[in-house]
């Protein structure tokens, strides 16, 4: 089968005229002699001048505005601004937040406040050892997801303001 392939891709070659010289001449020699070659090269002149005379037919002048008519019938689905609830991304939002807060808030528990003076204060937050909170990298990952949500939060809000404010100007 692979020689009957390469039969035909050959003489698709010698009838195109991309074939070089020496093919031509080898090409033609088999043509004299081999039955086979004979056959299969007048198959393929055949099937080029059916290619050649026949004319490709061109859609109707209507086939774009019959495919764009098909395509308004079908439902196309909604913009996500109509089936995403805003309240549950805002939710959420204030979810992460609680988090940020909530650490805060348990490192600073954890820090002695009991001296009076403001220089002791100042000694002892240089003193702190984070360490201890910081040093988990399941720690790590959670708080930069955290960090990286709360900008995508951030820069959400700020390019609804700068809409707004492009709608009143």
């Amino acid at each position: 089968m692979d020689t009957q392939h390469n039969i035909e891709e050959r003489l698709w070659n010698f009838i195109d005229g991309s074939a070089t010289t020496d093919e031509k001449t080898v090409i033609e020699q088999l043509l004299e002699t081999d039955a086979a070659w004979k056959a299969k090269y007048s198959e393929l002149l055949q099937v080029n001048d059916l290619l050649k005379s026949s004319e490709l037919e061109a859609p109707s002048m209507r086939f774009s505005k019959n495919v764009m008519e098909e395509i308004s019938k079908l439902h196309i689905a909604p913009a996500t601004k109509t089936y995403i609830n805003n309240k549950i991304i805002w939710g959420i939002g204030f979810f992460f937040i609680a988090l940020l807060v909530g650490f805060l808030i348990y490192g600073f528990g954890q820090m002695e406040w009991t001296s009076g003076s403001e220089s002791s204060i100042s000694k002892n937050i240089s003193k702190i050892d984070l360490s201890k909170f910081f040093n988990n990298s399941f720690v790590n990952v959670f708080m930069m997801i955290n960090v990286i949500l709360g900008l995508f939060l951030l820069d959400n809000y700020l390019n609804s303001k700068r809409k707004a404010f492009r709608k009143e100007a």
